[in-house]
């Protein structure tokens, strides 16, 4: 995103708060002076945004840093909260990893990438927690391509222009040719693989959460390579994505 022309358009106090909101989470926490280096603003202007972040809950202060505050993840858990795939298939996620072993996610999407809002870890030493609430790029998730695959073609071309096809992996689709015969197949086969595209060694299979003529995110499986061949993905596993769509399908029908 052209952070520059965006700003033009905005109010410019706004954009240095938000750029200093940035710089915290960024640095794990800072001081004003170092704040106000980085964010290219005088130090007063720094310290005014940060009283005003403090007193609401925003930002906190231990010694002379400044650090986020849990009403960032009041606000977050709201959000979360309002969407209807995370009401609709958290539990079906659960079952997954259950039934599978492996991670379970529930992605939705929004300004062009995925947002894990829920998951579970498996049998695996990742840590689910640091994944929550992050951003990934939609052309090398499985989740991801899932929702791509079921975009308008001009929005599709919208969020490759925007945020290019960077290489995550040796095996990463980085041509867009390539990604719309992606697309295409996912379309008719009705899921979409990752074969170490995202993380090399980790394999995972996403389908799309298809709501009123509109894909409100998807449900995936991913773990390493070796327990996830290509073979379990479009077997097993596919079979118990289907059968936990079927009920989400449901749920949102009955929300």
């Amino acid at each position: 995103m052209n952070r520059e022309s965006d700003s033009k358009r905005g109010v410019k106090s706004d954009e240095t708060l938000f750029a200093l909101i940035e710089l915290l989470r960024e640095r794990d926490g800072a001081g004003v002076t170092e704040l106000a280096r980085a964010a290219g603003v005088a130090k007063s202007t720094v310290h005014g945004h940060l009283t005003s972040m403090r007193d609401h809950g925003f930002v906190v202060k231990r010694g002379q840093t400044y650090h986020l505050g849990l009403q960032f993840f009041d606000y977050g858990q709201y959000v979360r909260g309002r969407l209807d795939i995370f009401r609709a298939g958290m539990f079906a996620a659960d079952r997954l990893e259950r039934e599978t072993g492996e991670m379970s996610w529930l992605i939705t999407h929004q300004g062009g990438k995925a947002m894990y809002v829920y998951g579970r870890g498996g049998e695996n030493d990742i840590d689910v927690n640091k994944l929550l609430g992050t951003w990934a790029h939609m052309h090398c998730n499985s989740g991801g391509k899932a929702i791509l695959a079921h975009l308008p073609e001009d929005e599709v071309n919208r969020i490759v222009d925007t945020h290019g096809l960077p290489a995550r992996t040796d095996d990463t689709i980085t041509d867009r040719d390539e990604l719309n015969e992606e697309l295409a197949r996912i379309r008719e086969q009705g899921y979409a693989l990752n074969q170490s595209e995202d993380l090399a060694g980790i394999h995972a299979i996403g389908v799309p959460l298809r709501f009123e003529g509109e894909v409100q995110g998807a449900l995936s499986v991913a773990g390493p390579a070796h327990r996830l061949s290509k073979e379990r993905c479009e077997g097993e596993i596919l079979d118990r994505l289907r059968a936990a769509t079927n009920e989400i399908d449901v749920s949102l029908a009955y929300r």
